[in-house]
């Protein structure tokens, strides 16, 4: 059976399409007798709008638009934060993810064709130009991500001062060969280098940067250089992903963590939490990120014109037991 129109309506009721759309809306205009015909004829008809075209011809559709990395812990934990965030606010999110073979560009546009109102960029890898474009467009939040001369808002963890806590962590003690796994170009990957740096300055002690990555299998791949004779006695990884690769291969080669090795990793995700793991690592407070951002997207959607801002939230050491003394007496 086909679905019942507003001009089925209309001709039950013996009036005009436009009558029938006041009355259903709510709106004045119509006669009390006008809208008990209208009302009466819609019961009888089992009449129900279509939403879904209602909000096509709103101007407005209270959705946030979301790009994230489908195979990254933090961002998945991001996410879950945003939903709770955005509860009880009327707006709803729209998810696009993106992978190796779905790049950023193409999530984007998706969300732009669903006429999203604000787009939230999770720890993008897009050029500064694109971004600019794109908020030209549409309100932006990048979240993440530090970044400057984009008229953007940015809400971020303290990257730097969290490597800074984690060097000055194993610096206390007593490492004095502690060495970086660095993220590359990734977002926040020079924010911590420059925390690892700024720590180990400050005690007078040389910098080992070492290349690692996002991946567990980064992990796995900077392994031979941290276990090689004369090696760091302790890592600061660029994420838990990657220090979970590094754990896994120096145990497989005979190393004990953190008698031999202590490693810490960064994000606090769920995996650093398994009592098989029990990383030493640097939280984020996805929770206040989350809120950042949605408080942020909601306000640029009200108001265009406010400048862009930026929201630094402080990060936390959380120590596990991949930590120790170099000679495995301390603290675990």
């Amino acid at each position: 059976m086909a679905d019942v129109t507003m001009a089925d309506v209309a001709a039950r009721a013996g009036v005009s399409r436009a009558l029938v759309s006041i009355v259903l809306r709510g709106a004045p205009g119509a006669s009390p007798a006008n809208r008990e015909r209208v009302l009466r004829a819609a019961a009888e008809l089992d009449y129900h709008p279509d939403h879904r075209a209602r909000l096509l011809r709103s101007a407005r559709t209270r959705t946030l638009g979301v790009v994230h990395a489908l195979h990254r812990p933090f961002h998945a934990e991001l996410v879950e934060a945003l939903y709770g965030a955005v509860e009880g606010t009327g707006w709803r999110l729209a998810l696009e993810p993106s992978v190796g073979s779905r790049p950023e560009r193409a999530a984007v546009r998706a969300l732009l064709d669903l006429r999203c109102e604000a787009v939230l960029l999770v720890g993008p890898a897009l050029a500064r130009a694109d971004l600019a474009e794109l908020a030209g467009r549409v309100p932006l939040v990048v979240m993440a991500r530090s970044l400057r001369g984009v008229a953007a808002d940015v809400v971020r963890t303290d990257d730097e001062a969290g490597a800074r806590s984690a060097v000055e962590h194993l610096l206390s003690l007593g490492h004095e060969r502690v060495a970086h796994l660095h993220g590359g170009r990734a977002p926040g990957a020079a924010e911590r280098r420059r925390g690892v740096r700024a720590a180990l300055a400050a005690a007078g002690l040389p910098v080992t940067l070492l290349p690692g990555g996002l991946t567990d299998a980064d992990g796995v791949r900077a392994a031979p250089a941290v276990l090689a004779p004369g090696g760091p006695s302790a890592v600061l990884a660029f994420n838990d992903a990657c220090a979970a690769g590094l754990l896994a291969a120096a145990r497989a080669a005979g190393r004990d963590v953190p008698a031999d090795l202590s490693v810490v990793g960064y994000d606090d995700s769920a995996v650093a939490a398994l009592s098989t793991v029990a990383l030493t690592t640097v939280g984020q407070d996805a929770r206040a990120l989350a809120h950042h951002a949605v408080a942020r997207a909601l306000a640029r959607t009200e108001d265009a014109g406010l400048p862009p801002g930026e929201d630094v939230v402080a990060p936390r050491l959380v120590v596990r037991r991949t930590t120790a003394a170099p000679d495995g007496t301390g603290a675990r």
